[in-house]
This record gives structure tokens, sequence and C-alpha cells, in this order.
């Protein structure tokens, strides 16, 4: 498969790929601009990468909204990012719907205001059924506090000597394929609490391109990078010639 100039092995494609969204407030301020500027712009971003990922056949694509951490910014700045996801939910709608794109949501969405937590249900229940690519939107998602609460979950059902596989039925990814490749923008080398049990054998992609600016073409060339690595999961690979 070729797209954008660029040769993929749809046998060898990723899964589930992850993206820590970074580097929106950097994009405005470079530019002498508020930081409501580089959300703005980041939310096109997302619709283009949304819109690369159901073209190849991605299964899952989740993006990190909004971290538990994301409470202690400005509160015009919290308010700006969900006027901007609920404008997402109601200008995409028909364009999900169309593309058969699934919605899910991974975090504890009780905290948001009525209006946005309402929108991301409907619209949740309206892609319920759908078959193709799903996007996990993390909002208000912390790996700690989904661990934590996982944990919790099984203390109050008296559960003991709990495998890998039964805890992972209390996570909020369970169903989702593995994560198969973690990207994050704007040059940061960390996964700032973003799905730390999932990780364990994720590959990483980190580039200095700021979110607004990272471009259909760049997310091929992760890909084509992450099917050029060799994936060990802590075994040795046959190495007779």
């Amino acid at each position: 498969m070729k797209i954008l100039g660029i040769e993929l092995d749809e046998i060898r494609l990723p899964q589930h790929v992850g993206i820590i969204m970074d580097g929106n407030g950097r994009w405005a301020q470079k530019r002498g601009l508020p930081r409501v500027f580089g959300h703005r712009a980041g939310a096109k971003t997302v619709r283009r990468i949304v819109e690369i990922s159901a073209k190849i056949g991605l299964k899952c694509l989740s993006l990190f909204a909004f971290s538990t951490e994301n409470w202690e910014r400005p509160d015009k700045e919290i308010k700006t990012l969900f006027s901007l996801l609920r404008q997402y939910i109601k200008t995409e709608r028909e364009n999900l719907k169309k593309n058969n794109i699934k919605l899910i949501v991974s975090g504890d969405i009780s905290k948001l205001d009525l209006d946005t937590k309402s929108s991301l249900e409907q619209l949740m229940d309206e892609l319920k059924n759908n078959t193709g690519l799903t996007i996990n939107l993390c909002i208000n998602y912390g790996g700690r506090q989904e661990i934590i609460q996982a944990v919790n979950k099984i203390l109050s059902l008296n559960l003991k000597n709990v495998t890998e596989a039964e805890f992972e039925k209390f996570l909020y990814t369970y169903g989702l394929p593995e994560l198969d490749l973690l990207i994050r923008t704007s040059g940061e080398l960390r996964i700032s609490n973003f799905m730390l049990w999932q990780a364990a054998y994720t590959e990483f992609y980190f580039t200095k391109t700021l979110w607004p600016d990272f471009t259909q073409k760049e997310f091929l060339l992760a890909i084509k990078e992450f099917q050029n690595r060799q994936r060990r999961f802590g075994k040795i690979l046959d190495t007779k010639t």
C-alpha cells in the first residue's frame, strides 16, 4: 500500500496507535498568539490524523486529549478545550458515521460539565455499532489513576490472585488491541502518565514537530519506522542466517 509516497506493509500495520498530542501552546506562543489558537489548530490536526488512520485501516487510535493533571491549567484554557471538543462532536458527527468510525472514551468523564458529558455519551451511543476505526478519546485520564481504580474494583469484589488477563478487564482499554505504537509530538521525551500498563512493550516514536504542524505524512513515516523495527517482547529472536 502506497500513500502520500510512503510504502506501508498492510500486513504489519500497528493495530493500536496512541498519540500524546503535545505542543499546542508553544505553537501559538511562537506566533505571538494566545494558547487558544494553538488548541484550535491542534483540533484540525486531529481531523487529519483520524482521516488517514481510517484510510489505511488502523483498528484503534487513542488520543490523549485531557489528563487528570490538566485541571491545574487556567480555567479559561480548560473551558476552551472542552468547547473545542463539543465543536468537534458537532461538526464531525456525520463524517464519523459516514466513515464507519466508532468512538469510546477512556477516563473519568463524570467530572466534565453536563453539556460536554452528554454530547460525548450521545455520540458514543450513535457510533457504537460501527466496525471501522475505533477512536479512543482519553479525557480526564491518568495511567496511575486507571491502575488504582482497577485495583479498587478488584478489592471490592474480593478477588484473589488476579492474573494479568483478569486485571486488564478492569482497565478502560479492555477489549482494545494491544498498544503497538505510541507517538509524542513537540520534542518531549516522556509519556506523562499515559497508558502506563498498556505501554509495557509499546514502540515509541518521539518527534520535535509541534502537534498543530504534525502532518499525515509524518504520521505515516512513524508507522513506517514502526514496521522497520524488530519487536522482541523480551525474547531472543532467531539469529540463524
